[in-house]
């Protein structure tokens, strides 16, 4: 391959380039001929025979920047670190920066729960937060009552644990799946997507906006399926296939422990093959895998989706310990035991490991298909951003805000 030689109208005049060999071990080795040409002395111990023994080389010619890298204002490739650099630059400390700035204003982290009632989704949540969090536990005199519509309510706290703020929503869904006829009972549940990613368009729209904008928007939503033992019912497909595309789906089996381990794993199977028939998208997607490893740990989650899920928030003693766990006449099931269910990996998906990347898919991938079609459809009328039309899709928020 020939050696192409530099314009030195547009190069660092403290550059020069060799042409190299590279071998498939990586390792760079100085051409003879090269090196006669740039007048450069090899001594007799820079030889390719041992380096041959081991492996053939890969004919490359690549360019090697010397004595040391000079960063072009137009072009920055390359990564400089270790020995490259002079000293200590203490870029790491910006972490401890974002980490200060992240306890004192605090962030925000929207939940939602989807299902029909009596499948525990108020204690499931409850557990998830260790607290009394759920719509149901926050109304004093709460009296369930088989809603004829789906209303979408919902609840806020200030959560602080460790100097950590975080403000928890949870919508909840009472009515849905509920009646006789659920045709269409997704509806309402799309328009509040939609209606908090309109909110956030708008302010982020307005000329004066906000230093920090209020983000109401939904981060993830847990789909609760009962443990039929079965398929996945239409309403189930309907509501995934179409909630999928604008919103992250977590679905789970809810009150787990009704099935015996060998039904749960049929059923688990027969979901996802549910799933992948139908194209329905679940949380984490494949597609959003930024690297190799984020592929390793997302591809263990999707093996185990949906989870298998029990909650509840009594403690028993077991072997001298306090857990988290479910009495019956057979013993007790164990929330937090990954043996008897699949709850620590829910919490540790929505909580521990991928917070944040639930937040960045909503912004990067739901949030901006939203406000490219919003955008688009703006500019082709001509018009400024026409309001979008809410029939039944409203919130109910509770006027209380708790400080746990």
């Amino acid at each position: 391959m020939g050696h192409h030689p530099a314009e030195p109208s547009d190069r660092c005049p403290c550059l020069s380039k060799v042409s190299v060999y590279v071998n498939t071990c990586g390792s760079l080795s100085l051409s003879a001929d090269t090196a006669q040409e740039q007048g450069l002395d090899l001594e007799p111990p820079v030889r390719m025979e041992e380096e041959k023994e081991v492996m053939e080389v890969e004919e490359r010619v690549v360019e090697v920047e010397h004595p040391l890298p000079c960063l072009s204002e137009s072009d920055t490739q390359g990564i400089i670190k270790g020995r490259a650099l002079f000293g200590y630059v203490g870029i790491e400390a910006v972490l401890d920066q974002m980490r200060r700035k992240t306890m004192k204003a605090g962030f925000e982290f929207n939940i939602m729960v989807v299902g029909q009632s009596g499948l525990g989704k108020s204690t499931l949540v409850n557990t998830l937060f260790k607290s009394k969090v759920s719509r149901k536990s926050c109304t004093p005199n709460y009296e369930e009552q088989i809603s004829k519509t789906v209303h979408l309510q919902s609840v806020s706290h200030i959560i602080e644990e460790k100097g950590v703020k975080m403000k928890l929503t949870v919508i909840d869904t009472p009515g849905f799946g509920d009646q006789i006829n659920n045709e269409n009972c997704w509806e309402p549940i799309v328009q509040y997507v939609n209606e908090q990613y309109e909110k956030y368009l708008k302010e982020e729209l307005n000329v004066n906006r906000k230093k920090r904008i209020p983000d109401s928007r939904v981060h993830g939503c847990v789909y609760f399926l009962p443990a039929t033992g079965h398929w996945l019912r239409p309403i189930d497909v309907e509501f995934m296939r179409r909630l999928g595309k604008i919103v992250s789906i977590v679905p789970v089996i809810a009150k787990a422990d009704t099935l015996t381990l060998e039904e749960r794993l049929e059923f688990k199977q027969r979901i996802r093959q549910d799933l992948q028939a139908n194209g329905i998208r679940v949380y984490p997607q494949k597609e959003y895998d930024e690297d190799a490893e984020d592929r390793i740990l997302n591809d263990k989650i999707r093996e185990n989706i949906p989870f298998a899920v029990v909650g509840t928030d009594k403690e028993h003693q077991v072997n001298g310990n306090k857990v988290l766990g479910r009495k019956t006449k057979w013993g007790i099931i164990e929330v937090e035991n990954v043996a008897h269910c699949e709850f620590a990996h829910l919490r540790d998906l929505l909580i521990r490991s991928h917070l944040q990347d639930l937040k960045d898919v909503t912004h990067n991938i739901h949030y901006e298909t939203y406000r490219v079609k919003r955008l688009n459809e703006s500019n082709a009328n001509g018009l400024a951003l026409s309001p979008l039309t809410l029939e039944n899709g409203t919130l109910e928020k509770s006027d209380a805000e708790s400080h746990l």
